[in-house]
């Protein structure tokens, strides 16, 4: 049988809901009674006609909300008894409804001043650049943003993560001296919380970088955030732009699924694999791909050239001065690096870059280039030499750089990998070489004793991994820092200089292993902020750097310059870039091997020079090209 409720039962149901709805329901049922009291004292005094003065109901009604506002009205007050006593009944309720009205408007505004605190307000921008999630990458990654912002009208940057926004604030002026013009805008919630995202105005942001979190099981994380924007997001007139750094290779496919085209994927791994193989064989290419990844020198651009219509793809190498031209975005299509000297640039096509800002890409408009043929080198003989490899330590990405060296080293090189069974999992080195041979031994990577044993006299590469499989970031970084510091030292006594390559996963701890020259290099999350910042301003440059960390298709070398052009002759970089088009490839720069030991002069490296500028090249001398072998 059906209950019935009684009229006091429904009255307080009704009292309790409108009191759940919170602050504003408070103030509207303080306000209500206020207004009914009010009224009700104000009909009592004119029903009784004990007003002094004989006002009228509205005079009579401003004269109780003046009691119910101010107390110390009543103190002036004359007349009847009743009149009396009904001002200071008014006077009271005013008192008890006023007090407890104040009282809740203060702890809202505290409450919502605490929220703001806690950085939970909703981001009012557009064309922003957002960053999910919180690791040392944020560092790099913003003032990186702050460079590049620099010649942009109210840039800002806005970073959500699982973290107080005030302690992320405070990081972020303890370590970056100035953002510039970039305002950085931070709040605290959960990437992967569909709701959280809505704070962010994704729909009107220019890219996405999702970092991966410090956990065990950071891809999981990056891709349960890539889902829950993908689901946020699906009213959004244009599609999104999304980078993602994924660390494990298996998850990789999984995250390309869920990002599909809206989405950047970096793995990680291969990444730092293919970097450490590449710079461990060639001297200063580490400081091509710094110039090239960071905001501080020459970057990459994409411009539409409607000059150029009409134009082979050599043509258009000569006609910027202070530009080099490395590729052809086709209207429809991938980007092309190095393409065949003979293609011809369509209407539609853009052509891809090197220069300082975008704005600096322009045409010369000169047609006599100071070219000497004279001076360019034939029959030239590189003398391509085996050569010899020591890796220290092992990690899931061992057999990935050990591939990648056996595509850059000639038949008859020798690997010598030696790794501590305490510290890691070791695994056998890969099948099917072509050009490298390994020697695998177990040994303790940071005993002194072994260390000297190895002869590295010998040698002409080092390679110093990171045992992360079974330690921690942390615990990794001390045994490889160890490691280096020995290595250094051990090279100096015997008065010999190594391409010396080693791995961390910290920042932090990179920067304490201070870089002492252009072949001393360290590839750690550093080198991944930088490739993340660039392609959340150009999506289009994930398919150019995967071009050029890959192997296959056309990849940057640093060739000897009297294959080029005639060495101890002053030569224009337009004759050492007719030459190398002559053989299919592209100059970007060069190194001078007398500035090696100059930290100011990047250690000999120049990318991108003014092309009219005299060179005298010596036969140590590198010329940077883009070849695909």
């Amino acid at each position: 049988m059906e209950r019935k409720f009684n009229v006091r039962e429904k009255l307080s149901y009704a009292f309790d809901n409108m009191m759940s709805k919170g602050s504003a329901g408070l103030i509207i049922w303080l306000g209500a009674l206020s207004i009914m009291l009010i009224v009700i004292f104000s009909l009592v005094v004119l029903l009784t006609r004990s007003s002094p003065g004989g006002e009228s109901f509205v005079k009579v009604m401003w004269m109780s909300l003046m009691r119910t506002l101010d107390s110390g009205t009543i103190g002036g007050d004359e007349g009847s008894v009743l009149f009396l006593l009904t001002m200071l009944a008014v006077t009271f309720g005013g008192i008890f409804t006023f007090s407890m009205l104040i009282g809740i408007l203060t702890t809202s505004l505290e409450s919502k001043l605490e929220s703001l605190r806690k950085g939970r307000s909703r981001v009012v921008e557009s064309n922003h650049t957002v960053i999910l999630g919180w690791s040392e990458q944020v560092f790099t990654i913003i003032s990186e943003m702050t460079q590049a912002n620099e010649n942009q009208k109210n840039p800002c940057v806005a970073i959500m993560a699982d973290k107080d926004k005030v302690e992320m604030e405070d990081e972020i002026s303890g370590k970056i001296d100035s953002t510039k013009n970039t305002r950085v805008v931070c709040r605290t919630g959960n990437p992967t919380e569909s709701s959280d995202l809505d704070m962010m105005s994704l729909q009107n942001s220019r890219s996405i970088i999702i970092l991966s979190p410090e956990s065990d099981n950071p891809d999981a994380e990056v891709i349960k955030t890539m889902l829950a924007i993908i689901n946020r997001s699906a009213d959004r007139t244009e599609p999104l732009h999304m980078v993602a750094l994924i660390r494990d290779p298996e998850n990789f496919e999984v995250a390309k699924i869920v990002g599909k085209d809206e989405a950047e994927i970096v793995l990680a791994g291969d990444i730092i694999a293919r970097m450490a193989a590449q710079t461990c064989v060639q001297s200063g290419l580490s400081i091509v791909y710094q110039e090239l990844l960071d905001y501080g020198g020459d970057e990459i651009y994409f411009t539409d050239e409607p000059g150029l219509y009409g134009k082979t793809f050599r043509d258009s190498l000569f006609m910027y001065e202070t530009s080099s031209i490395i590729g052809i975005k086709p209207a429809s299509g991938p980007p092309v690096l190095n393409p065949p000297m003979d293609t011809v640039i369509d209407s539609g096509d853009m052509v891809i870059s090197i220069s300082e800002d975008d704005d600096t890409v322009v045409l010369s408009g000169r047609e006599d280039y100071p070219i000497d043929r004279s001076l360019i080198s034939t029959g030239f003989e590189d003398e391509c030499k085996p050569c010899r490899i020591i890796m220290l330590g092992w990690n899931w990405r061992t057999p990935i750089i050990i591939r990648e060296l056996d595509s850059y080293v000639e038949r008859g090189s020798i690997l010598k990998l030696v790794a501590d069974k305490n510290l890691c999992e070791p695994g056998e080195p890969p099948e099917g070489l072509k050009n490298l041979r390994v020697e695998y031994t177990t040994a303790g990577t940071t005993d002194r004793r072994v260390l000297e044993g190895l002869r590295i006299g010998q040698y002409d590469h080092i390679i110093i991994l990171s045992y992360t499989d079974v330690l921690s970031a942390q615990e990794a970084d001390s045994v490889t820092l160890m490691t280096l510091l020995h290595m250094r030292d051990i090279a100096d006594n015997l008065g010999r200089s190594f391409s010396l390559v080693s791995e961390m996963r910290d920042i932090r701890n990179r920067n304490l292993a201070e870089i002492t020259g252009a072949d001393d290099y360290i590839v750690s999350d550093q080198m991944l902020s930088l490739l993340l910042t660039q392609i959340s301003e150009n999506k289009n440059l994930s398919s150019v750097f995967q071009d050029l960390f890959d192997p296959d298709g056309s990849e940057i070398y640093l060739k000897p310059a009297g294959k080029y052009v005639r060495t101890g002759s002053p030569v224009s970089f337009y004759t050492v870039l007719e030459s190398t088009a002559d053989k299919g490839e592209v100059a970007l720069g060069y190194r001078l091997i007398s500035l090696k030991d100059d930290s100011e002069k990047a250690y000999g490296v120049l990318v991108n020079p003014t092309k009219d500028t005299e060179i005298t090249f010596s036969d140590q001398d590198r010329i940077i090209v883009l070849a695909e072998d």
